[in-house]
């Protein structure tokens, strides 16, 4: 068999996994709930919950990539004790992976979309309603919405057929430089704005009232769901990183400076965004409106706007494209591990095929408008996510987790010894108890809450 490609540098597999976790959900879903649940009160909320629920179940991933040396296709095939069936969550791990990339691909085209119009001046001088408009005009467009999903799957694609150290790592690396650059040159701009700190006070500072406001059960949960779903646990995305690495450092110490990158890019969004809203007395609507109404408006009032807004939709491109290159090199290798294709044969038949199941998603905003799987005003998206957020990453996740603890799957003692093989920190030992108990009852937790809010709330 030929032997397996690695990555060139230990700086490229943490640049890499930070990538495929830090996306655009960190930008605009992150700042909103933070400056919802009371600001740095719920920073540290969430980043107790990183800590006890998303960290692990990362170092697990990577041990399961690495001890297996093949993608989520392959890895519990190999791991698993003769006669379990542990190996049939391959075939959710791999329809994970298709259906994130079935709308991911579409948002990074409005990401990309959004670059061009703001570089070449789309917004400017339009008044707050006209600039919303533009977004409406987008989505209800299915040719310019097909347009964008290609350029962004044709770019991912094109990238990873250029090798793993080649491609993905050497362009990675690069975007996540640049990704880091450009925030920061951003967050200063934000920052320098007149009654910036009226913004910064909002988001950072603790406010405990604000948390219990919307009732403390509901931000936990919140802190919870967002430190599980801001890794994209559960569906191997990031254990195929773990299988191009060597022995020579320990995973739990590789995990943790994964999430630190990850949370710092989230923050950091927060300080570009909430500045610039607070100076130029916008509200912070969630989610979508926030980045594509929102954020032009305010550019649209700031001395060289049209500049600062184009850096914006580069950055959020970044974030994008990062997260599809990661998971475009894990759905090629379920074809290069499962029937021996060669790179080029993967892309060729996955690119055509990312293709073909990205455009529901796309009409699914024109011209299927009238499918609405939860009632009015929801979209195929809105299905398309909810399969893979509150069913594949926590059942996914509790897959890994039991796998890697119990004696009727890897088991714990050859987690142990693969997550601690190397130099560097060591996975705590004393945690056993907490990972075979607790922690599977919080992963059900937040499996149950999605349904509830989806349905009952």
């Amino acid at each position: 068999m030929k032997e397996r490609e690695k990555f060139s540098s230990r700086l490229g597999f943490i640049l890499i996994s930070a990538g495929c976790a830090i996306g655009i959900g960190n930008v605009w879903r992150f700042p909103y709930i933070t400056g919802q649940y009371g600001g740095a009160a719920f920073v540290l909320v969430y980043l107790i919950f990183l800590v006890i629920l998303g960290l692990p179940i990362m170092v697990m991933e990577f041990s399961v990539g690495r001890a297996s040396q093949r993608s989520a296709a392959k890895s519990f095939h190999i791991l698993e004790p003769k006669g379990t069936k542990w190996h049939l969550y391959s075939y959710g791990a791999m329809l994970g992976n298709y259906l994130l990339m079935m709308f991911y691909t579409t948002v990074g085209g409005w990401m990309l979309a959004y670059f061009f119009k703001m570089a070449n001046g789309t917004f400017s001088d339009l008044k707050p309603d006209a600039v919303g408009t533009v977004f409406n005009n987008m989505l209800a467009n299915p040719v310019e919405m097909t347009f964008w999903m290609i350029v962004t799957t044709v770019l991912g694609f094109s990238i990873c057929n250029m090798g793993l150290q080649k491609g993905v790592e050497r362009i990675t690396k690069m975007m996540m430089v640049c990704l880091l650059a450009i925030m920061i040159l951003l967050c200063i701009k934000s920052l320098t704005l007149p009654n910036a700190s009226e913004g910064l006070k909002f988001y950072l500072l603790p406010d405990f009232e604000r948390f219990k406001e919307n009732g403390l059960a509901t931000g936990i949960y919140a802190a919870m769901g967002q430190a599980f779903f801001t890794l994209s646990l559960g569906i191997g995305a990031l254990a195929i990183f773990g299988s191009y690495i060597g022995k020579d450092r320990s995973l739990t110490g590789e995990a943790l400076q994964i999430s630190i990158l990850d949370t710092f890019v989230a923050l950091m969004a927060g300080m570009i965004i909430f500045p610039a809203c607070f100076s130029f007395g916008v509200d912070q609507t969630q989610g979508v409106g926030l980045v594509f109404v929102t954020l032009p408006n305010v550019f649209n009032q700031m001395a060289g706007g049209r500049f600062w807004g184009a850096l914006f939709f580069i950055f959020m491109s970044f974030a994008a494209l990062s997260t599809i290159i990661a998971v475009f090199e894990n759905i090629l290798s379920f074809a290069m591990d499962i029937w021996g294709w060669s790179r080029k044969k993967a892309v060729l038949i996955n690119g055509v095929a990312i293709l073909i199941l990205s455009m529901p998603c796309v009409l699914g905003f024109n011209i299927w408008s009238n499918i609405q799987p939860f009632g009015p005003g929801s979209t195929i998206q809105d299905l398309e996510d909810f399969i893979i957020s509150n069913n594949l990453l926590p059942l996914g996740s509790l897959v890994y987790l039991l796998f890697c603890v119990t004696r009727y799957g890897w088991g714990w003692k050859n987690f142990i010894s693969e997550a601690d093989a190397g130099n560097g920190m060591k996975f705590p030992k004393w945690a056993k108890p907490y990972l075979t108990f607790v922690l599977p009852a919080i992963v059900l937790i937040i499996f149950i809450m999605g349904y509830y809010d989806k349905f009952f709330s």
